[in-house]
């Protein structure tokens, strides 16, 4: 047996001597071994700072990733979507047409009406204001005019306004342009007029036409504004030029191709 370790700390001699740095070498491994297992050990303070600042780098890049997510979605989704709402709402035109400086009376019962894509997108935008006005159409387009002209709208002589005849005796139009845009106003009679002709027309007597107006309860004028973009309006634009390299397609000339005829047949 080896001789026991003496007391004091003193060094071992013989064959314990011999075994002594083998048995400091497995200490140290084992050491070695120790502390590399405890990378992971949470109760190692090392290994836990090296892992919060991990986890506080993966955190910030997460909220990178959202912050930049949330940003493009505002941009590309919301921001359109507001703005859109408020060009529907609010359509300048109709705005500039609010502020023209017309009487009450002549701006009775508005509506308005629009159709089509302000950036001219397949069709530009169509718009029509409808009002009523108390006094006659004489009055009713002086006080429009007047309006118009005042706002910078300039009387505009051009063909096809109106498209259509009019009456002169009770019925006015006129066209007007100003910057990009072009505006037609049309004076007529009432609605109610309109309904007291069909309803002293023969042809339409019995339950198809309307009521009856009692005389002298019919009065006042109908008012109608439509407001296009002049690149859309083809009023007043020369006629595109046909090409010379159009035109009707020619017959069909079959040559004589003697592959064509029949062939002889043997006699």
């Amino acid at each position: 047996m080896a001789p026991a370790r003496a007391a004091g700390g003193v060094p071992p001699t013989g064959e314990t001597a011999r075994s002594a740095p083998v048995v400091g070498a497995k200490a140290a491994a084992a050491k070695v071994a120790g502390l590399a297992g405890t990378d992971d050990d949470e109760g190692n303070p090392a290994a836990g700072g090296v892992r919060g600042i991990r986890e506080q780098l993966r955190t910030q890049r997460r909220l990178r990733v959202v912050t930049l997510v949330s940003l493009a979605a505002v941009v590309l989704v919301v921001l359109p979507a507001i703005f859109g709402l408020r060009a529907a709402g609010s359509d300048p035109v109709f705005r500039s047409l609010d502020s023209l400086e017309v009487p009450s009376w002549a701006a009775q019962q508005v509506e308005d009406q629009s159709s089509g894509s302000r950036w001219c997108f397949i069709d530009c935008t169509f718009r029509e204001r409808t009002a009523s006005s108390q006094k006659s159409f004489k009055e009713t387009t002086a006080a429009y005019t007047s309006a118009l002209t005042a706002a910078g709208w300039q009387p505009w002589k051009v063909g096809d306004c109106p498209e259509e005849a009019i009456n002169p005796a009770d019925t006015t139009y006129s066209c007007f342009r100003r910057d990009e845009f072009t505006l037609d106003l049309r004076v007529s009679p009432p609605e109610c007029a309109v309904d007291q002709v069909a309803a002293n027309d023969p042809s339409v007597a019995g339950s198809t036409a309307p009521p009856a107006v009692p005389k002298g309860a019919c009065a006042g004028s109908a008012v109608s504004i439509k407001v296009q973009n002049a690149i859309a309006d083809t009023r007043g634009k020369p006629e595109p030029e046909k090409s010379p390299f159009t035109g009707e397609t020619p017959d069909a000339v079959i040559p004589d191709d003697p592959l064509l005829e029949p062939t002889p047949t043997a006699s």
